[in-house]
């Protein structure tokens, strides 16, 4: 018997891959009760981010899969680089300096059990 993985992901969100890393870091491995509570108090952008695909994937798994909300663990967490949007910084002696505005695509995976 296979052990049923539900996921979410948000592509697009804007910050930057490196910051949300740290933020997923966090929770990684944990179960789903715990990851939420360490989100909520965590006061980065990244983690109010990371909070709403966390529940998005809770949603998935209840409503879609029938699955047990108390026994929901993060079996996967991750995060990789999405568009660049490149704009410009007025800059000394009339030039522009260049400014990318790097976003996210942050990915959820959830498993029922204690298993890994």
């Amino acid at each position: 018997m296979s052990e049923t993985k539900v996921t979410a992901k948000y592509m697009g969100a804007m910050v930057s891959p490196k910051k949300a890393a740290t933020v997923l870091d966090l929770v990684r491995g944990r179960s789903l009760e715990e990851a939420k509570v360490i989100l909520a108090f965590d006061t980065s952008k990244a983690a109010k981010m990371i909070l709403k695909v966390v529940k998005s994937a809770e949603a998935n798994a209840v409503n879609n899969n029938k699955m047990d909300k108390s026994k929901l663990k993060i079996s996967e967490i991750w995060v990789s680089g999405g568009q660049n949007l490149k704009r410009m910084q007025p800059g000394a002696k009339g030039h522009a300096d260049p400014r990318l505005r790097r976003t996210s695509h942050i990915y959820v995976s959830l498993v029922e059990g204690d298993k890994k």
